[in-house]
């Protein structure tokens, strides 16, 4: 514990400059008295650490004093190495840094610490998009564009594609971040000058034209790009259920349902005398419920509301008619309710 925190004043006096004691004794989360006394065997070790008294003192590095990373526990070693991932790193074109750093953290590593990297680098490979996740060429041409943006604080003009009418619009883009959420990237950015309106999300992969511009902006004060995010995903995830389902669900269906519906099927469900749980599900829309639970066949039945049990009786229908060698009927209820 002692040398782990005796590495953390380096590492802290390194990159920070001068720290008082009462400074480095908050970041470790021990007491001054403590703090004296490391420095102390920091000194008898021959590190070229110096004290300055006075009110505006501290202590400091000798200028030009770098510590090599031999403070790295194995844990640590193994762990910058699984974070370093390759494929959004190449996106932003950071792909050479991103290679040409973890080449030199190796290469300062002692022998133990590389021969752990290693392993995890042999045995772990992180690839956050989904399976079924399509190749994303128009992220990838106009992601370094955006992240440069962001960068530099300088608004963008783009061609912008969304789901409601008209479609494509024009927007003045002021990017305050990027987030790359399984596998696709999205920039958070105010379409007004001076961040009016607000911050929103937009998918980088539909923009389908961009210009940079050189005028430059200022985020909005306080505003935390995490924080921003875990707001947006709490909303998003708020709106997106808006109605619920009375299902019977057969034994193991449960498990076939995923996501808020088998979390809520977990705490609503009872067990009836025929073995099947009844339970109460959140849903989208009727068209988005129809598609899901036609997934799961005769394991689910539908009893409330009405106009979903009669869409999926009504598609059940029609299929039965066409495997049993007959015709669809015309004018058959479209799946989505031509929404």
């Amino acid at each position: 514990m002692k040398a782990r925190r005796l590495v953390s004043i380096l590492l802290l006096l390194q990159t920070r400059g001068l720290m008082t004691a009462a400074q480095l004794a908050a970041e470790l989360e021990v007491s001054v008295r403590t703090v004296y006394r490391d420095v102390d065997a920091l000194h008898a070790a021959g590190i070229p650490l110096y004290g300055d008294a006075g009110h505006a003192g501290g202590y400091r590095l000798v200028d030009g004093y770098r510590t090599r990373l031999t403070g790295l526990t194995a844990d640590e070693a193994e762990a910058l190495f699984l974070a370093g991932v390759p494929g959004p790193a190449a996106d932003l074109g950071l792909g050479p840094v991103l290679a040409a750093a973890q080449l030199k953290v190796r290469a300062a590593l002692p022998a133990e610490l590389r021969a752990h990297a290693d392993r995890v680098s042999a045995r772990f490979h992180l690839d956050a998009p989904g399976w079924y996740a399509e190749e994303d060429d128009g992220a990838a041409a106009y992601l370094p564009a955006v992240a440069d943006a962001v960068w530099n604080r300088r608004a963008l003009h783009v061609t912008y594609r969304r789901w409601r009418e008209p479609t494509d619009v024009e927007r003045r883009l002021e990017p305050y971040g990027l987030v790359l959420k399984a596998g696709r990237w999205y920039v958070v950015a105010s379409a007004g000058t001076g961040g009016a309106g607000g911050p929103r999300v937009y998918r980088v992969d539909q923009i389908l034209e961009l210009r940079a511009t050189e005028e430059e902006f200022s985020a909005p004060d306080g505003f935390d790009l995490a924080v921003f995010w875990a707001a947006h995903q709490a909303e998003f995830h708020r709106r997106l259920h808006t109605g619920e389902a009375v299902v019977l669900l057969a034994p193991g269906a449960v498990d076939r349902l995923g996501g808020a519906a088998a979390r809520a099927a977990r705490a609503t469900g009872r067990t009836g005398a025929d073995g099947r749980l009844r339970a109460r599900l959140p849903i989208e829309s009727v068209g988005h419920a129809h598609d899901e639970f036609l997934r799961l066949g005769a394991d689910i039945e539908v009893l409330e509301p009405v106009e979903l049990r009669e869409r999926i009786a009504a598609t059940v229908r029609v299929l039965a008619h066409t495997y049993a060698g007959g015709r669809p009927a015309t004018g058959n209820p479209s799946p989505h309710g031509g929404n």
